[in-house]
This record gives C-alpha cells, sequence and structure tokens, in this order.
C-alpha cells in the first residue's frame, strides 16, 4: 500500500534521483522533474510520474498541480538563480514543506532567506563524516544533529570489552549518553546496563561533538 505523503523531486541529478529512488523504494508517490530528457528517462522507473519540464516557469509549476504535494525537494545545487527562483515559486504556490540542496553556505543562506523551510548541503556533509571517520578510528557511522551534537556509532574498544554499560559509566565520565547497541543487523534500543560488552558491538551514543572526540581519545 502506498504511503499518503506525496513528494516533488525538481532537479534529478545525482541527489534528487537518489531521493526519488528511496522514498519511491518506501511506497511513497513521488513526481520527478527535469529539463534534461536524458535524466527523465534514467528515472521512469524510479518515480509514480516523470516529466520534462521548466520548473522555473510558474505556469508550468502549477500545471502539473505542485501546490497538492506535501513536499517538494530543490535538488538544482549547481545552478544557485534556478534553485533560488523555483524555492520561491514553490513556497509562493502554497507547498507546504520546501527542502533545498545548497552547493555552498551562500547559497544555503540565500535559500533560507527567501523561505524554504530546509536546506542540505549534501558534499559538506559527506566530508564531515568521512573526517571523522579518518580522525576517530572506532567510529562506525556519525550524524550531525547541531553543529556542536551528534550521534555516532561507535566500536566497542578492547578497552570497553568485557565491561557493562554501568561500570563504563559514560554519562558521568564523558557526557555521553548511550542511546542503543547495534548487534549485527540488531538493534537494543533498551540496552541492559549489567549487560557485558562484546568486541563486535556497536554503541550508538549521543553527545557533543567535543565530548565524543574526548571520549574517544580515552578509548574507555
Amino acid at each position: 500500500m502506498a504511503n499518503d505523503r506525496e513528494f516533488a523531486i525538481i532537479g534529478l541529478g545525482r541527489f534528487g534521483s537518489h531521493v526519488a529512488t528511496t522514498l519511491y523504494a518506501m511506497g511513497y508517490s513521488i513526481l520527478g522533474i527535469d529539463s534534461n530528457e536524458d535524466k527523465v528517462q534514467k528515472n521512469r522507473d524510479n518515480c509514480t510520474h516523470v516529466v520534462q519540464a521548466d520548473a522555473t516557469d510558474e505556469e508550468t509549476l502549477r500545471s502539473l498541480g505542485i501546490s497538492n504535494f506535501d513536499v517538494a525537494v530543490v535538488s538544482i545545487g549547481d545552478d544557485l538563480e534556478a534553485s533560488v527562483l523555483v524555492a520561491l515559486l514553490l513556497k509562493e504556490l502554497g507547498v507546504a514543506e520546501v527542502i533545498a540542496k545548497a552547493s555552498s553556505e551562500v547559497h544555503g543562506k540565500v535559500l533560507k532567506r527567501i523561505g524554504a523551510d530546509r536546506v542540505v548541503f549534501p558534499e559538506k556533509d559527506m566530508g564531515i563524516r568521512l573526517a571523522n571517520h579518518l580522525a576517530i578510528d572506532n567510529i562506525v557511522d556519525y550524524l550531525e544533529i547541531t553543529p556542536n551534537v551528534s550521534i555516532v556509532e561507535v566500536s566497542v574498544s578492547p578497552e570497553m570489552t568485557g565491561k557493562t554499560l554501568r561500570e563504563l559509566d559514560l554519562r558521568a565520565k564523558h557526557g555521553i549518553n548511550v542511546l542503543a547497541i547495534r548487534q549485527g543487523q540488531e538493534v537494543n534500543v533498551s540496552p541492559d546496563a549489567e549487560r557485558p560488552l562484546a568486541s563486535e558491538d556497536i554503541l550508538i551514543a549521543l553527545g557533543s561533538n567535543e565530548n565524543v572526540r574526548r571520549w574517544q581519545m580515552t578509548g574507555s
């Protein structure tokens, strides 16, 4: 059964096509829009409907019924003028939530100024995640919640192996909150504080970036 929310993805480059493919696989109704015929053809199986159109034209967006969509994703990251114009038109036409891809901080500030509900920086975010992988050996994955706070997946170090969460007392010692423990494909969101940690366990933890770095420097 398809999910109720409907998404419009404007710009079917690498970022837009990945968003469309993932949401479509989840059962959502997806309208894909791009001015490039090749990109439209490549995404015919990734969207409910896909059209070749100029999204900077207000009448075109009206004819596509864009105001009926719950969320529109503007993924025209390389053309600042077109990206800003499309985001502005979407807000003026009444789209409830507009998410826009930005290619620079200036681009992002302009998008926010004209009313985009959320601005994403795919290249910046991937760069931050890679840097943290490289800088901290035990980090498996990294999600920035705010510029100062992150959720991290951290493999259990030799110093932590065999100890319990109660013994480690990460909140008191490092200001780190363990949200869950991942064991293979299973995630335990209510971990037993008395269970000894295994070397293959992955801790899913929340903390400030500074606290995460200090914690990983100690190894326990």
